[in-house]
């Protein structure tokens, strides 16, 4: 039969209409993840990029479970197989291994043949994600990503995060440190801050302007890359 390929020493043959259908399927809802990573991450790395990852690994499941599940004897050696696998590429945002935990439930899902469960939990999941960012939006303002970048020798580079996080404070309703490096000559601060309106936004400049003359400012939000 063509629309069956029998592994070897497979418990049930792998039915092709099936792992076609599962497969599509699995586009379908990865190309909607990687669409609402892109609207709605506010990852500071590359999102464009790194969505690029979500169908691969949706599929590569899919693929995966459906043979295994076809085979006692494969899904034995498949064990061995994955135990020599090593990944060396990082995942520095929390939000990131959120997502590709979304599209390996997907491949999960309609892998095991569970095709309308998966859709209905994986719309469900990415609707509540959403909805939870835009009540977070509403209730604590403009969220944007401010970098600071500030000369000055090692001396004169004490005590000044604790005046920049005081002007941040003052503006901001919330200011959170996501990164700080220090090198021989050179400060830089990034904060995902809070402001309320336009007016802190540009009262916040003007503090940070007045308090350290040379520093370098730049706001990212999570779309747009405007700089000041």
């Amino acid at each position: 039969m063509l629309d069956e390929i029998s592994t070897f020493g497979s418990d049930a043959p792998l039915s092709i209409p099936e792992l076609l259908l599962n497969l599509i399927v699995a586009v379908i809802l990865s190309m909607i993840i990687r669409w609402h990573f892109k609207r709605f991450g506010s990852t500071l790395s590359n999102r464009d990029e790194f969505a690029q990852v979500f169908p691969f690994v949706s599929l590569t499941v899919v693929l995966i479970i459906m043979v295994v599940k076809s085979s006692l004897a494969l899904s034995l050696g498949l064990v061995g197989a994955l135990s020599i696998v090593r990944f060396r590429t990082p995942i520095k945002e929390p939000e990131e291994l959120a997502y590709l935990f979304v599209s390996i439930a997907v491949g999960l899902g309609l892998g095991a043949s569970q095709t309308v469960p998966t859709v209905i939990a994986t719309l469900f999941i990415l609707g509540a994600m959403a909805g939870l960012k835009w009540v977070r939006q509403g209730d604590t303002g403009r969220q944007l990503f401010l970098s600071l970048d500030w000369e000055g020798d090692q001396a004169t580079q004490k005590g000044k995060l604790e005046e920049i996080n005081k002007v941040i404070v003052s503006h901001a309703a919330k200011g959170d440190l996501r990164r700080y490096d220090i090198r021989e000559a050179m400060l830089s601060a990034t904060y995902l801050v809070d402001l309320r309106d336009d007016q802190s936004l540009s009262g916040l400049v003007d503090s940070l302007r007045e308090a350290f003359p040379d520093i370098s400012i730049t706001f990212l939000d999570q779309n747009h890359l405007p700089s000041v």
